[in-house]
């Protein structure tokens, strides 16, 4: 019977150091970066795939929730995982607005395993007003700004129009009244908005909106 030995790379290193032996003090844990000199390719191991889930279907935490302050996050505070679900909400804690694709943490401050708020990692990407609630990439005092669009018909006598009014909207932020495929912005003002009925006057005091009749477009924009 005769043995055999072997040498072999692993792909990922507790520090970025090609010897894999420099490990104390160092502030980073891991580095999953690929090893350019035993690969003889930088093309190699550049990617880390997250958890992917369907937070919607996420009910319960599993394992302790008391953690280790200084090193475990306690009740799962901190928690990343990339969302498959492309609306509603998730299945255990609060949402921040209404659930998208892409990389969510849980945020929990509170005493419970239950009490935290899954809130979307902020992206560069350019928000998309859909005619399902977004959450756009702004905030006002801390405040996150949702939007959505919508359409509306005026009949061509009057100034009152009915803008539904989104599911927990508190304050309106802003509106922009329009026709798709032309260049006509009829107006960005409101003076009257009734969030119970969607009962909504556009113009200022002295002057308002009376539209010919016709279809119109619209983006909402709104705290909640």
């Amino acid at each position: 019977m005769t043995a055999g030995a072997g040498l072999t790379f692993a792909q990922v290193r507790i520090v970025n150091n090609t010897s894999n032996t420099a490990v104390s003090n160092m502030s980073a844990f891991i580095d999953g970066s690929s090893n350019s000199t035993a690969n003889s390719t930088t093309n190699v191991g550049k990617g880390l795939i997250f958890p992917r889930t369907d937070l919607t279907t996420f009910t319960a935490f599993g394992g302790s929730p008391t953690g280790l302050p200084t090193s475990f996050p306690t009740r799962f505070d901190g928690m990343v995982v990339y969302n498959t679900a492309a609306s509603g909400v998730a299945g255990v804690g609060a949402t921040q607005g209404t659930l998208s694709p892409g990389y969510w943490y849980y945020d929990n401050k509170s005493a419970t395993v239950n009490g935290g708020t899954w809130r979307p990692i902020a992206s560069s990407a350019k928000e998309n007003i859909l005619t399902t609630e977004t959450v756009t990439n702004r905030q006002v005092n801390n405040a996150q700004i949702y939007g959505i669009k919508g359409t509306f018909t005026a009949n061509g006598t009057t100034t009152a129009v009915t803008i539904p009014a989104p599911s927990g909207i508190t304050a309106l932020y802003g509106i922009t009244i329009y026709k798709a495929g032309t260049n006509n912005v009829y107006s960005r003002e409101l003076y009257s908005y009734d969030i119970s009925t969607g009962a909504a006057v556009t113009g200022s005091p002295s002057m308002s909106v009376v539209y010919p009749s016709g279809t119109y477009d619209y983006v909402l924009e709104y705290l909640k």
